[in-house]
């Protein structure tokens, strides 16, 4: 079971390695068999996929910086609503609204997440390749 204290932990700790642009960092705070879906994805993620678009986002990218507007903690996770403010590579500011579901295990690590936002909202970084 995992305490409040330690899913506040685990959610400061990856919305600051990804920030920093840090992914190794985001794959320490996962668990091996972590499973992530996007709105839009057809099957969930497994660790080493997630850590691509993790990757190709913090490519993408030159700044980011989170906007969290509401974060609800619940007996092994939190839901977060957030703004994720970032410059393109090109200089453009993108700002994409989202909601997570983080789901956390008794060992502190990120076991599942589900991730809702608009996909048109990604354009100007696809737009990039």
């Amino acid at each position: 079971m995992t305490t409040e204290t330690q899913v506040r932990q685990a959610a400061d700790r990856l919305f600051a390695a990804i920030t920093e642009g840090d992914v190794e960092a985001v794959a320490d705070l996962w668990s091996d068999d972590v499973t992530v879906w996007h709105q839009g994805d057809e099957r969930d993620s497994d660790k080493a996929r997630a850590l691509k678009v993790i990757r190709w986002y913090v490519g993408a990218t030159t700044h980011r910086h989170y906007e969290v507007l509401d974060r609800q903690v619940f007996d092994g996770g939190f839901v977060q609503q957030h703004v994720l403010h970032c410059t393109s590579a090109r200089g453009e500011e993108v700002a994409l609204r989202v909601c997570l579901v983080v789901k956390i295990g008794g060992d502190g690590l990120i076991r599942r997440i589900d991730e809702y936002l608009d996909p048109a909202d990604l354009a100007p970084l696809l737009s990039q390749r």
